[in-house]
């Protein structure tokens, strides 16, 4: 069964003291959840609603972001995306936190987001106005509970290689969703054994090859910092595209495939729209930190 992705909005997770009420209401935060050792106190502080939150118990992500590694083999870097995707995907009914600085405020929300988690935030002052404005473009996509597109069933075994094969199918691309056996309504099934599973990217590669570039719903070129998912509309699909490098730079000419026939879209911006007989392509002319696009029949 591919369960549906949370609603709710990353929330701010803020430890500082009601002194700082000022701060959080001028860079446009209104809610917020503090240690329940601090409710009392920020029950006075009439322009922010405060609700008692713990960090115990929820899963301790990454700073999303993109580190540029050297390859050995050439003289050019290969980035590595510090990617969660995977977490959310394989516990859909977990907390998550974050702690990040600065406009990796905003990546993080995104993040979450985009894969349907529920997320505490915690950040300096100088991430809460990106973190702000994050919430305030998330709120205009309506409610995220559609049900993702996958087209990979991939039965867990708990293991942390397949943590890792996950990690890495999330970083290329392939859409996966986690079963308990296998089901006709995706392409392919992996597991239990996921083969190689001890060499994660060698499995990746295998699992892409198995199910043909051909069959693949999403396939994004010219750039290895963009993840991107599809979930699902009555009429279509939503299409997920989250920069890891966005805190630092945009994406320019982002070329998009998605299979099916969609000649409607919701972004004026878009170049190069084509509709094929198997497919829609498209290309985002710019890319920050998180953009959506509605495809419609």
């Amino acid at each position: 069964m591919i369960l549906l992705l949370a609603a709710a909005l990353p929330t701010l997770f803020w430890d500082a003291p009601p002194s700082t009420a000022t701060e959080l209401r001028d860079a446009g935060i209104t809610t917020i959840r503090v240690p329940a050792e601090r409710l009392d106190d920020w029950r006075s502080a009439a322009v922010i609603s405060a609700e008692a939150a713990g960090v115990k118990g929820t899963i301790k992500l990454l700073a999303p972001a993109v580190q540029y590694r050297p390859n050995a083999a050439t003289a050019s870097r290969s980035p590595w995306l510090n990617s969660n995707g995977w977490q959310f995907l394989r516990y859909p009914h977990a907390r998550f936190y974050y702690d990040v600085s600065g406009p990796q405020a905003a990546l993080a929300a995104a993040e979450a987001s985009c894969f349907g988690g529920e997320a505490l935030i915690h950040t300096d002052s100088a991430g809460l106005k990106p973190f702000a404005a994050m919430l305030d473009f998330l709120r205009t996509l309506g409610p995220n509970d559609r049900p993702p597109v996958a087209d990979i069933g991939l039965i867990d075994n708990g293991l942390e290689d397949a943590g890792e094969v996950m990690n890495l199918m999330v970083r290329n691309n392939l859409l996966f969703a986690i079963v308990a056996r296998p089901d006709p309504r995706y392409k392919i099934t992996i597991g239990p054994v996921v083969p190689d599973a001890e060499n994660p990217a060698t499995a990746a590669h295998q699992i892409r090859a198995r199910l043909t570039d051909e069959k693949r719903s999403l396939r994004i070129y010219g750039s290895p910092v963009v993840i991107g998912r599809l979930t699902t509309l009555p009429e279509g699909v939503r299409v997920h595209l989250l920069n890891y490098a966005g805190v630092e730079r945009k994406v320019n000419g982002l070329r998009v495939r998605v299979a099916g026939r969609y000649p409607k879209h919701s972004r004026a911006e878009l170049l190069d729209y084509t509709v094929e007989s198997d497919g829609t392509e498209f290309t985002v002319p710019e890319l920050s930190i998180y953009a959506v696009v509605d495809l419609t029949r």
